[in-house]
C-alpha cells in the first residue's frame, strides 16, 4: 500500500527495532484492510500511529537526558578517578614519610639507648665520686681534729712560751726599768685584771719624785698595729679606775722597727728580751 512521505519521514526517525514492529504493524492492517478496512478503523490506526510517535519523542527526549546524565557521571566518573589517583599519591607520601619516620623513630631509640647507658655510667660515677667525696669528707675531718689538736698543742705552746716571757720579765724588768728609763717600782710587779681586762704588768712605781702606775702587756712579736690597739684598751680600762699617771709597757722578743718607732712616738716603753740580757 502506497504510504505518505511524512509517514516516511517519520518512520525513518523511528528506531529500528520499533521501526520493524511498526512495518509489522502497518502490514497487518494492509492485510485487515484488504480483509475489511473501513475509516473508522483508518481513522484509529492513524490515531495509534500518533500515539507510538508522540511515545518515542518522549522516548527520545528521556534517551537525551540519559545522555546528558551518563556525560555528567563520565565526567564524575574522571574527576573520581583524579581523586582517587591524588588520595593513592598522597598515601604514597604518607607511606614514604611512615618509613622515614620509623627509621627516625629507630634512630631516636637507639640514641635513647645510648643516653640511658651513659646516664647509667654516670649515675656509676656520680656514686663513686660520692663516696669518694664522703672520704675526702671524712679525711677533713680527721684532718680538721688534728689540725684543732695542733693548734691546741700550738696556743698550749704559744702560751707557754708568753708565760716563760712574762716569768722571766718579772725578774729582769725592776732592775732595767730602773737603769735604762728612771722608772723605780715601789711595789712588785703582777699580773691582774683591773675593769674587765687582764693586765699582764701591773706595778706601782715613782719616775722623777712623780707617783705612776705601770701598765703593760707581753706579746711574742711585735709585728702589727693590733698589739698597739690591745695595750690602748687595757689603758683606758685603767684609766678609768686609776687617777694617777700611766706609763704604758711593752714586753716582747722582737720588735719591728717601723712599729717599734710608731710605739715610742706614742710614749710607749718597749722592752725587748735581748736587752736585759
Amino acid at each position: 500500500m502506497p504510504f505518505s512521505v511524512a509517514l516516511l519521514r517519520k518512520m525513518d526517525q523511528v528506531p529500528p527495532d520499533l521501526k520493524e514492529v511498526l512495518w509489522l504493524l502497518l502490514e497487518e492492517i494492509e492485510q485487515q484492510r484488504e480483509a475489511a478496512v473501513t475509516k473508522t478503523d483508518f481513522n484509529q490506526l492513524k490515531e495509534i500511529v500518533r500515539d507510538l510517535a508522540e511515545a518515542q519523542k518522549r522516548t527520545e527526549q528521556r534517551v537525551d537526558t540519559l545522555a546528558v546524565r551518563m556525560e555528567e557521571l563520565a565526567e564524575a566518573q574522571k574527576r573520581t578517578e583524579q581523586r582517587v589517583e591524588e588520595l593513592a599519591e598522597a598515601q604514597k607520601r604518607t607511606e614514604q614519610r611512615l618509613d622515614t619516620l620509623a627509621v627516625r623513630m629507630e634512630e631516636l631509640a637507639e640514641a635513647q639507648k645510648r643516653t640511658e647507658q651513659r646516664v647509667d655510667t654516670l649515675a656509676v660515677r656520680m656514686e663513686e665520686l660520692a663516696e669518694a667525696q664522703r672520704e675526702t669528707t671524712r679525711e677533713i675531718a680527721s684532718l680538721s681534729r688534728a689540725h684543732d689538736n695542733t693548734r691546741s698543742q700550738v696556743g698550749g705552746l704559744a702560751r707557754t712560751m708568753a708565760y716563760a716571757l712574762e716569768n722571766e720579765a718579772y725578774r729582769m724588768l725592776p732592775a732595767f726599768l730602773k737603769t735604762q728609763h728612771q722608772l723605780e717600782i715601789s711595789e712588785r710587779l703582777v699580773r691582774t685584771w683591773i675593769n674587765g681586762e687582764e693586765i699582764n704588768f701591773f706595778a706601782r712605781a715613782r719616775r722623777s719624785g712623780e707617783n705612776v702606775v705601770i701598765i703593760g702587756e707581753s706579746v711574742m712579736r711585735l709585728d702589727d698595729c693590733s698589739k698597739l690597739a690591745q695595750l690602748q684598751r687595757k689603758l683606758d680600762a685603767v684609766r678609768a679606775v686609776e687617777a694617777s699617771p700611766l706609763v704604758p709597757l711593752l714586753v716582747t722578743h722582737f720588735a719591728h722597727p717601723d712599729l717599734l718607732a710608731q710605739a715610742r712616738q706614742a710614749g710607749i716603753v718597749v722592752v725587748q728580751s735581748f736587752e736585759w740580757g
